[in-house]
């Protein structure tokens, strides 16, 4: 300070000092992984931290979970819907549809911090992206459950891998809602130490093995495979032996979640839960889409009236009636005038129908809506 006597301002004194504490605590974590072989929070290299999960806690909500590991937690709740709320995407190659969307908020205080609630950033897209991508192979295709999923998972306390959280929490409340995905999904953050040719993996990394560590490896999937994979890392390259070293701990780690998901909830709920809606299909020829809507959509709209039904939609693509209702005998009613609405009279067949008319030679009788005939005497 005497030979630079501009150190004594207070700005600079604090930025010297902050900046010798971090490179403090840099080296003592690195140097008690590498040299004594023990972690900042006392674990074995290859242990996770405590896990809690309560599943199905938000008893309005059509699935939810509460997935915690150590000071991470995880709110992840989904909503079903219909065709009509589907994400529509516009890019280059032209206008597509998703119906599986996965959200993703970092609210401030999850870290301590008091500041403005703003609008996704970098990051929460990002993490929300990659727990997106992990979740996506175990929906289930749309003939088989022609729902729109949207899940939204709120991190309420981070401390290391939210976005590995979100995949535990999403995998278990879509098991909760009782969507039939094809195998549970977890995810897990791996770390790394490596200087002078040696080198230790960490599995399921806190924040500042994060932040002081070489690497962060986030890997999702089943028991039987990945399917999904991110790395971040800080030094030029890693070796085959470090890789090799981390996918088998991830493995380990992996089906060590999985257990405890198995645990709190062994395979998706029978049934959906009580407040979700109940979809009816009813495929129609294309060309008969216009007299399901009616001018204007005055036909749909009479039906939703008649029947009590939430929501009707229609495919223009391969023509499907999607009947959304939370009774099932409005959701029968109305697949009945449905089908009706777009039945062909077929010869020799019975109906029961109303007499519109009465003439000399018969009665012309409705069989079908707007379909008469003529019943002779």
């Amino acid at each position: 300070f005497d030979q630079n006597p501009e150190w004594k301002d207070d700005e600079v004194v604090v930025f010297y000092v902050k900046n010798e504490y971090e490179n403090l605590i840099k080296k003592t974590v690195r140097d008690l992984a590498l040299k004594k072989q023990v972690r900042i929070d006392g674990r074995n290299f290859d242990e996770i931290r405590n896990i809690n999960i309560d599943v199905g806690f938000l008893p309005r909500t059509h699935g939810s979970s509460l997935f915690t590991r150590g000071e991470t937690q995880s709110l992840a709740v989904l909503t079903l819907g219909t065709v009509s709320d589907e994400q529509r995407v516009d890019d280059v190659l032209g206008e597509t549809s998703k119906s599986f969307m996965l959200h993703y908020n970092f609210p401030p205080f999850s870290v301590g911090e008091a500041k403005f609630m703003r609008a996704p950033g970098r990051r929460e897209i990002g993490h929300g992206n990659l727990a997106e991508r992990a979740i996506v192979p175990i929906i289930p295709q749309n003939s088989v459950f022609p729902y729109t999923i949207r899940i939204v998972s709120d991190i309420l306390e981070s401390n290391g891998s939210s976005s590995m959280a979100t995949v535990c929490g999403a995998t278990l409340s879509l098991m909760d809602a009782g969507v039939p995905i094809k195998a549970p999904v977890a995810g897990i953050a791996m770390g790394l130490v490596a200087e002078d040719g040696e080198f230790v993996v960490f599995s399921d990394i806190i924040g500042l093995e994060d932040h002081v560590g070489d690497m962060d490896f986030k890997v999702a999937g089943s028991k039987k495979g990945i399917t999904a994979i991110q790395m971040d890392l800080k030094i030029a390259g890693i070796s085959m032996d470090i890789i090799r070293k981390a996918l088998k701990q991830a493995y380990e780690g992996r089906l060590h979640i999985l257990g405890k998901m198995e645990s709190a909830l062994p395979e998706p709920r029978a049934s959906l839960p009580e407040h979700a809606p109940r979809i009816i299909i009813v495929e129609v020829p294309k060309e008969k889409i216009g007299e399901v809507i009616g001018p204007g959509g005055k036909t749909i709209r009479g039906i939703i009236e008649q029947t009590g039904v939430e929501k009707i939609d229609i495919s223009d693509e391969d023509g499907k009636v999607y009947i959304l209702s939370n009774d099932a005998e409005s959701a029968a009613h109305a697949e009945k005038i449905v089908r009706s609405l777009t039945e062909e009279a077929v010869i020799g067949k019975t109906y029961m129908g109303t007499v519109k008319r009465i003439e000399d030679y018969g009665a012309f009788i409705e069989i079908l809506p707007g379909k008469d005939g003529l019943l002779h005497v």
